[in-house]
């Protein structure tokens, strides 16, 4: 079991179950089923997702200070501040990721040469504690915008 400690006062805020290899797998299963699904998705519609999570980030930042705040100990405008970076990194990469993707011609000897970017599959990243919300965020976002689950 894990549990969420309030390092001010070491209250147990909430405490998680460990999930069975079982789970894991189901849950990379269904990663892997969203991914053959997302990466065809129209750059429009990612970014329409991202902005969607930005609104949720802004919209909410009162109460995920607060509980980044009461989780970890950052200071509350530290974590507003994470935060609204948090929400901006998903309007940039929604904004600019499909100009960043685009085929680019490249001069060889060949007689055509390009550079694709394709997704090639499903991310696991671990991530450390101490920016919940920016660690996440700064890597989901390009992911996204990608095609990767």
């Amino acid at each position: 079991m894990f549990k969420s400690v309030n390092p001010y006062n070491q209250e147990v805020i909430a405490t998680f179950d460990h999930q069975s290899e079982d789970q894991v797998r189901q849950i990379l299963n269904s990663a892997n089923t969203t991914f053959t699904k997302w990466r065809t998705t129209p750059f429009a519609a990612r970014a329409e997702f991202l902005k969607k999570v930005s609104v949720e980030i802004r919209d909410n930042q009162v109460r995920y200070a607060e509980t980044i705040t009461r989780e970890m100990g950052k200071p509350i405008l530290q974590a507003r501040a994470e935060l609204e970076k948090s929400a901006w990194v998903c309007e940039f990469y929604a904004d600019h990721a499909e100009a960043f993707l685009r085929e680019d011609i490249v001069e060889t000897d060949a007689s055509k040469s390009w550079v694709s970017y394709e997704p090639l599959g499903v991310i696991l990243a671990i991530m450390p504690w101490n920016y919940p919300f920016w660690q996440v965020m700064r890597f989901l976002a390009p992911a996204v915008m990608a095609g990767y689950t």
